[in-house]
């Protein structure tokens, strides 16, 4: 792995991704989940948790790159547009710099979120840590 190495996931955020989110997560926002509440607000329809959006980030991150046996040390989120159900979202990682230490690496990547339509939903910066092999 070196710096500029990237890495990306694509997945279309279901009603029923959304559900199961609102289930696990105890975030039952009607805003996600009424169509009716979620009408009168500024989006005009039911959006998807920004949570679970950023859940692809660390797909990115666990399976990706770095890859296996990482771990999340700190994530900054920037939300810039909703994510609505049965958008398709796509999470990119870049790796910005690589830290070496005696027993493990620290890496800080810049994390972006871009909807089918290529509009940036989500950006931030993440550092995450991988131990190295004894």
């Amino acid at each position: 792995m070196k710096v500029g190495d990237t890495a990306s996931i694509t997945k279309k955020i279901t009603a029923a991704d959304v559900e199961s989110f609102a289930e696990l997560s105890l975030d039952t926002n009607p805003l996600h989940l009424d169509e009716q509440f979620a009408a009168q607000s500024r989006f005009g329809r039911k959006i998807s948790h920004g949570a679970l959006v950023s859940g692809l980030i660390s797909a990115v991150l666990g399976t990706k790159l770095p890859g296996p046996g990482t771990i999340y040390l700190s994530q900054s989120l920037n939300y810039h547009a909703p994510v609505y159900h049965e958008d398709e979202v796509t999470a990119k990682v870049t790796i910005e710099e690589i830290k070496d230490k005696r027993d493990k690496q620290i890496f800080r990547c810049s994390t972006i979120c871009t909807n089918q339509t290529n509009d940036v939903v989500m950006d931030g910066e993440a550092f995450v840590m991988l131990m190295k092999e004894q």
